[in-house]
């Protein structure tokens, strides 16, 4: 009786080779590019056709809020449900899904005729977000294996991203003058088609290996989701509301309920959406400390700028907008000096002393903006240029100090840390403000003691905000002391070198 032959075997596929320059992953860089613009040009382009919005819909002023808070709410309250989800079933496929989603919500907009549809609208757009920006940044750093060519990549998303940050609200006005305010949402259709593109043809399939097949904490996700929906609900109803409001103080009591539960679910869950010991390994505990600083500076810093700008010195909204220029343009063109930087300093030591720019920038506009514009300049110019470089590689080493399985989930943390401590920022200037202030903020002529009351608040705010923010930024350090090297710095410097 003669023996079967074996059948055989399934060709082993050939091992991915990675790219040894950007040019080699230009399309997919161009796909991963556009996810990023579309989340940075977003807002900034809506924000001014609200009054156009609220004229054609009838919308009331808190119907208004919602268009961009809807947004905003389920964009950082679901990152981290949707990273730990990618991290199990597949980066790029939970990408391409949010992309078509983004897309569908977009195309939507030209059947919108009343305020809660478009708010409807845009919390499809936010859940849109939380699938696909954690993932641009998951799958830029997974992309390539030097840490030289993660932090270009990074940067050159990045740059995309905040150049739409800085063009939208003007091209919204252009287009405003020519079209419908529904043409400025119809915009992110061809985005999405151009990002799906780029992320099919330049990006291969998942890999098994760097996927995890842990069921998905439920519970956890649940209970994660209601913290940051809390916490960023909080702020807007502090400024909203005021400081003697029940509303916004109830928020916060959820929001600290929820994350004490969250973390007690974390720590006895056998298989956890957030491993609490992966987030205390130092390089992930510092980068994300220093992406919580800088938020919470940049964020505090531009909400009291703008006051100061137009409640305090009487300047015209254009006019304020054009005095934040300094930060607008160090964002857009600091791109280029990034990488010079890295490679002179080192990745630890840039995202330290990145961090350190930012906390001296709050400092400087804290303690001397009642001297003149070229102060808030300054301040604004250093705080931008900290933020530039601590946004790309504070981010890299969070990446770096977690396993290939964990990469989305940590992408999420970073931008989960921005958009809680921006929220926090908000609240202590505007609980500041509520307290020391008597009187309408936004009514016209000040009296005197109104204007006393203003300076008095923007300082004990300003300094608030620097104390915090330096705490993190210190705390971030001695933990950056015990990391582990995964690197040579040498290896880093040459890789960036290239």
């Amino acid at each position: 009786m003669s023996t079967p032959l074996p059948e055989p075997a399934e060709p082993t596929p050939p091992p991915r080779i990675p790219p040894r320059s950007l040019r080699e992953a230009w399309v997919a860089l161009a796909g991963l590019s556009a996810v990023f613009l579309f989340e940075m040009l977003d807002n900034s382009i809506l924000n001014v056709a609200l009054p156009t919005i609220g004229r054609e819909l009838h919308a009331s002023t808190l119907a208004l809020q919602w268009v961009t808070g809807a947004y905003a709410v389920m964009f950082g309250g679901l990152m981290l449900a949707f990273g730990a989800i990618a991290d199990r079933f597949g980066r790029r496929r939970i990408m391409l899904i949010g992309l078509a989603l983004l897309g569908a919500a977009s195309l939507a907009t030209a059947f919108v005729t009343t305020a809660e549809q478009l708010i409807v609208v845009r919390a499809l757009m936010g859940v849109a977000a939380a699938m696909t920006t954690p993932g641009s940044m998951a799958l830029a750093f997974r992309l390539f294996e030097e840490d030289g060519l993660r932090v270009r990549a990074v940067t050159l998303i990045s740059t995309v991203g905040l150049v739409g940050l800085a063009i939208g609200p003007t091209s919204g006005g252009l287009v405003l003058t020519i079209a419908p305010w529904q043409v400025l949402l119809l915009i992110n259709v061809p985005i999405a088609v151009l990002a799906i593109v780029g992320v099919r043809a330049g990006i291969a399939r998942d890999d098994a290996a760097d996927l995890h097949r842990d069921p998905v904490d439920v519970p956890g996700a649940v209970l994660g989701t209601a913290t940051i929906v809390s916490a960023l609900v909080a702020p807007t109803l502090f400024v909203d509301e005021g400081a003697g409001s029940w509303q916004p103080w109830t928020a916060t009591a959820a929001a600290a309920v929820a994350a004490v539960l969250f973390v007690l679910r974390e720590l006895s869950a056998r298989h956890p959406l957030l491993d609490l010991e992966l987030v205390a390994r130092p390089l992930v505990a510092s980068g994300l400390a220093y992406k919580a600083a800088a938020g919470l500076a940049t964020t505090g810093l531009g909400y009291l700028v703008t006051l100061q700008l137009q409640l305090d010195w009487g300047w015209s909204p254009a006019h304020a907008a054009l005095g934040m220029l300094p930060q607008v343009v160090v964002l857009v063109a600091g791109g280029v000096f990034v990488n010079p930087f890295v490679q002179r300093v080192g990745l630890d030591r840039a995202a330290w002393l990145s961090a350190a720019a930012v906390v001296c920038g709050l400092a400087v506009y804290s303690l001397l903006n009642g001297f003149g514009y070229v102060w808030v300049a300054i301040a604004l110019a250093l705080v931008a240029a900290g933020m530039r470089v601590v946004g790309v590689v504070a981010g890299v080493n969070v990446l770096r100090g977690l396993p290939k399985d964990r990469t989305t989930i940590g992408a999420a943390l970073t931008d989960t840390a921005t958009e809680v401590t921006s929220g926090i920022g908000i609240a202590v200037t505007g609980t500041v403000l509520a307290t020391l202030f008597t009187g309408t903020i936004a009514a016209p002529d000040w009296s005197p003691r109104q204007t006393a009351q203003f300076h008095q608040a923007v300082t004990v705010a300003g300094l608030t905000l620097t104390v915090l923010a330096a705490a993190l930024v210190g705390w971030a350090v001695l933990r950056t002391r015990t990391a582990e090297r995964t690197r040579p710095s040498a290896a880093v410097a040459d890789a960036l070198g290239r």
